[in-house]
């Protein structure tokens, strides 16, 4: 699949996410992982025996929602109902540690909390032991949490439920929550569990698995055209916006009504395929845990639904290649992105970004550089100008006016070459540290962000005329003028190409 999303539109989400303040409502429980090795059988009866050589304590369930988004960069609050035990002691100490607002945390001393008990040797799972509560909460929590939710909101910028089938969410809970999302116009996204799918009637979108998707809509999804069907069933019968079903190594299928489509007129639906990423799939646990964290915080940043699940999937091909329920972080997502192409795509930067780089750089006394420039067409008197630039500093920051500047600049012809190709040519050279594009006509507000030690402008500038110098100049910055190689132009190089080949 193609995504719209460019380079620094992907650094730009993960800025973003930093403004988000999620609610979690969902099943809580602790994952217990008992890491060992097996040499012998067990003399009492046919089985291994595991020595069991580490020991580990994670947050599950809905928990490992919460922490994937705390890792991510956002604020989360979260809603649930634990017992009054050692295991809701140690939620409540780890989500205390994580920032994460516990208000309706509530305990219920008739419940057990949940605890799921691993035994792995040699990367594979040989036993899980459960010990949980399954029976619905009762009216006094469900009471608790929808009033929590009518006074507080409005300060949150998605709902985001995690069903685990464990008893938290009520259909009357559901359809409280639901209604208050509708009155607050805040997306609810929803990781189903069960076969009964009619309590989530009229959320944002769902994510089941294509097992899941086959239960709940009775229908055997055997190719394309049956997982199609079973699709526009849940779209119709559930009134979603979208619809997200996760196929293993099939990778996903986002469904959504065509705009101004009305459904349940079946052939108003737009089905986008979303291939895997995966490399190496070592355990399953938890990736549609992080599937709902990276399609919830595309939501509510502002991302389209396509763009939303084409991250979710970058960060669920990570998530398979990792044991136990973990955290993905936005490093790992920015990596895997980039690893075609690490050595010039990584260097395209959002403004945000490229100024929190720089700034550390300029911390540690490094002299930073700024030019900018169209570079359309690259030719060699624009890299001698740039090696030149790069010699007044330790790092070079180039600001790339978008094509939408430069037709401004220099009529509609231009550029011959698109921004994203001229950044990918521009970050391969060696002189260049970082490229920025940037929309408006003088690179002026580049320049008031990143705040260069050296400004440097072309030959054919005075220092008068250089915009931005009063500003570089009034932290003890300087300017400099750097000539360029006589001849070598792309007007020249578009001039000789007419006459050459119109002859």
């Amino acid at each position: 699949m193609k995504t719209g999303m460019k380079q620094k539109d992907i650094e730009t989400f993960f800025n973003n996410v930093k403004a988000v303040n999620a609610l979690v409502i969902g099943d809580l429980m602790i994952d217990e992982y008992l890491w060992g090795k097996t040499e012998r059988i067990s003399p009492e009866a046919p089985v291994q025996v595991v020595d069991i050589i580490d020991e580990d304590l994670r947050l599950g369930g809905a928990g490992n929602v919460v922490n994937n988004l705390v890792a991510i960069g956002c604020q989360v609050s979260v809603c649930s109902v634990v017992g009054d035990d050692e295991n809701s002691e140690r939620l409540y100490k780890r989500f205390e540690s994580l920032g994460v607002g516990t208000e309706t945390l509530l305990k219920d001393k008739n419940r057990r909390t949940g605890k799921k008990t691993r035994v792995i040797a040699a990367n594979q799972q040989i036993i899980r032991i459960d010990r949980e509560s399954r029976e619905d909460i009762e009216k006094e929590f469900e009471d608790k949490i929808i009033k929590f939710i009518e006074k507080n909101g409005g300060l949150f910028q998605v709902f985001i439920v995690s069903d685990y089938a464990k008893g938290v969410l009520t259909k009357r809970l559901l359809s409280g929550l639901i209604v208050l999302g509708a009155k607050m116009s805040i997306p609810i996204v929803v990781d189903p569990k069960g076969d009964d799918y009619s309590k989530y009637l009229g959320v944002t979108i769902i994510t089941p698995n294509r097992k899941e998707a086959e239960q709940a809509s009775k229908i055997k999804i055997s190719d394309e055209a049956s997982l199609k069907n079973a699709a526009v069933k849940l779209l119709e019968d559930l009134k979603l916006s979208a619809l997200l079903i996760t196929r293993s190594e099939a990778g996903m299928s986002l469904f959504k009504p065509l705009k101004n489509g009305n459904l349940p007129v079946s052939p108003n639906i737009e089905h986008i395929h979303i291939p895997t990423v995966a490399r190496e799939v070592y355990d399953v646990t938890g990736a549609g845990d992080t599937v709902l964290t990276l399609l919830s915080l595309g939501l509510a940043t502002g991302l389209s639904m396509k763009d939303a699940a084409w991250i979710a999937n970058i960060a669920a091909g990570i998530a398979v290649g990792k044991v136990g329920t973990s955290i993905i972080t936005p490093e790992e997502i920015m990596a895997e992105i980039y690893h075609e192409h690490r050595d010039s795509i990584s260097k395209i930067k959002s403004l945000e970004s490229v100024k929190a780089l720089t700034d550390n750089e300029k911390k540690q006394g490094k002299r930073v550089v700024f030019t900018n420039g169209c570079f359309d067409l690259l030719h060699v008197g624009h890299v001698k100008y740039l090696q030149k630039a790069r010699s007044y500093g330790d790092l070079l920051v180039l600001g790339l006016n978008s094509d939408a500047s430069v037709r401004r600049l220099k009529g509609a012809k231009r550029p011959l070459i698109r921004e994203e190709e001229r950044a990918d040519i521009l970050a391969a050279l060696d002189c260049i540290d970082y490229v920025v594009i940037f929309d408006e006509d003088t690179p002026l507000k580049l320049i008031e962000a990143i705040k260069p030690t050296v400004l440097v402008k072309g030959g054919d500038y005075t220092l008068d005329g250089v915009v931005g110098r009063d500003i570089v100049e009034s932290y003890g910055g300087s300017v400099a003028l750097v000539e360029f190689v006589d001849g070598k132009s792309t007007t020249n190089i578009i001039e000789k190409i007419l006459k050459e080949y119109s002859e």
